[in-house]
Parts: structure tokens; C-alpha cells; sequence
């Protein structure tokens, strides 16, 4: 097993592939906020108890060698499901804040630099564990 197919690593790349594609979602909500009739869209957030119950489809899981284990699968999407932010539309019909938009843009941010802070320091423990 390489180590990018590691379970952890794997669950920590597809957070931040889904925190990558949600900041380009947020970016065509800021960019558009002037569009007549426009409304904001979000990607459907990530359910970590749907991840832990093996709802996902990727077989990527975890090997439960003992019945107290708890099997762990990760999803193999690169789509994420999109779905439209409630707000209030202006005269023109424009329902994007530029203020939630971008508190919504900053936390994405700071969620992606931890996913990747994690990731960098899984590999750097895995690398001296087998002593590299």
C-alpha cells in the first residue's frame, strides 16, 4: 500500500477536494452578485456520521481486524452536490450577501489550510515510522 492510499490520508484528500470545489462554488457566488436573478449555491455539506456508517460508495474502508473495530469507508467522489443558499433577493432578483459569501469563503479557507496542515503532518509521522 502507497502511502496516498492510506484511509486517513485519503479521507483528509477528499475534504479537501470538497473544500476546494465549495471555494469555487462561493468564487461564482461573489462573482455573480450583480447578476439579475442570480441566486447563491452551496455545496451540500459533508456528513461525517454518513462516513463512519459506510454510507459512501469508494471501497476504500479501513480492515476491521477485531468485531470492536469500526469500519470506515471514504468517498471516491470529485462531484459534490450542489445545492442553493436561501437569501433574500434584491429588486433584481439577486439572492447572493456579498458579507455571508464571504464569511462563508474564509472559513473554507481556514478548514482547507488545517485538512492540509493534518495531511502534511500524517505523511511526516508515516515517513519516520518507517524511517525515512
Amino acid at each position: 500500500m502507497s502511502m496516498p492510499d492510506v484511509p486517513l490520508l485519503s479521507l483528509l484528500r477528499e475534504r479537501m477536494t470538497w473544500l476546494h470545489q465549495r471555494q469555487d462554488v462561493l468564487s461564482q457566488n461573489v462573482a455573480n452578485a450583480d447578476t439579475p436573478g442570480y441566486v447563491a449555491r452551496d455545496l451540500k455539506a459533508q456528513d461525517f456520521s454518513d462516513i463512519l456508517s459506510g454510507e459512501t460508495t469508494r471501497g476504500n474502508a479501513l480492515r476491521a481486524t477485531d468485531p470492536r473495530h469500526i469500519a470506515i469507508s471514504t468517498s471516491g467522489h470529485t462531484q459534490f452536490e450542489e445545492e442553493t443558499t436561501p437569501g433574500q433577493a434584491n429588486p433584481n432578483g439577486n439572492a447572493v450577501s456579498l458579507e455571508q459569501e464571504m464569511i462563508k469563503v474564509s472559513e473554507t479557507q481556514a478548514q482547507f489550510q488545517a485538512a492540509a496542515n493534518l495531511y502534511a503532518k500524517a505523511l511526516t509521522m508515516m515517513k519516520t515510522a518507517i524511517g525515512h
